[in-house]
């Protein structure tokens, strides 16, 4: 085999081996991403995290349909525990897990019905999975892919990273900023629908990167935002280090 040969077979083979497969761009961009949202502090010395959350229900005209604000607590160490506590119509409302058994107190009275508890569980994990970026993406369980930079419908370009749990879970997408490693939006697509969740400003108070404002949109079939159904403010973050 002669010195032209060779090379025409050793080239191909280092450009194949030098470019990073999809999974390890993922990774890559994840960990800038987490090194963008940690200024004077870092994450894995959290202890604990409280905000005040409000958020706004629209209908697809835009109109506020409901209004409510919400007190939420984590607590990430030893093991993670979460707490919703908010007031409606004068009467006080907690729900409350504790890393391993969820409660509902409504004024004096515990609920006690496995499905509202079921339903007030995964209504924790919602509030955490849209505020705890990118940080809630460190997990081995998860399936991380890049699919490329995409153009959103404001034209913002971002790079995508598709993630995945497994056959049988819903499959979600977050979106970095190219320049900054920011998180700017996320997308979430389950049995029913699909949704988007983009972080218009962020709050660096704590020495942490965190969401300001958030607004949720519905995602039809061919990828548009058809309509604004809620806003968030977060405020008031009380951050507990070790």
């Amino acid at each position: 085999m002669n010195y032209k040969t060779l090379l025409s077979f050793i080239f191909p083979f280092l450009i194949f081996s030098c470019t990073s497969s999809p999974e390890k761009q993922a990774q890559k961009l994840l960990e800038k991403s987490i090194e963008a949202h940690q200024l004077s502090e870092n994450w894995d010395e959290v202890a604990a995290v409280k905000f005040k959350k409000v958020s706004r229900l629209l209908d697809e005209n835009g109109a506020v349909e409901v209004e409510f604000e919400q007190w939420v607590e984590f607590r990430l160490k030893p093991y993670f525990e979460g707490k919703l506590s908010w007031e409606k119509n004068s009467v006080s409302h907690v729900a409350n897990f504790n890393g391993s058994r969820m409660s509902y107190q409504m004024g004096e009275n515990t609920i006690q019905n496995e499905d509202f508890l079921k339903s007030k569980r995964a209504e924790i994990d919602a509030v955490f999975f849209a505020f705890a970026q990118p940080w809630n993406r460190i997990d081995e369980n998860a399936s991380l892919t890049y699919e490329k930079q995409k153009t959103l419908e404001n034209g913002y370009t971002v790079e995508s990273v598709r993630v995945a749990y497994g056959p049988d879970s819903d499959v979600s997408w977050i979106y970095f900023d190219p320049n900054s490693g920011k998180v700017v939006a996320q997308e979430m697509l389950s049995k029913s629908h699909k949704n988007r969740i983009e972080t218009i400003s962020y709050d660096e108070s704590t020495g942490l990167v965190l969401p300001k404002e958030q607004k949720s949109y519905r995602i039809d079939e061919q990828g548009e935002k058809p309509f604004l159904q809620a806003e968030y403010i977060y405020s008031g973050y009380q951050v507990t280090f070790q």
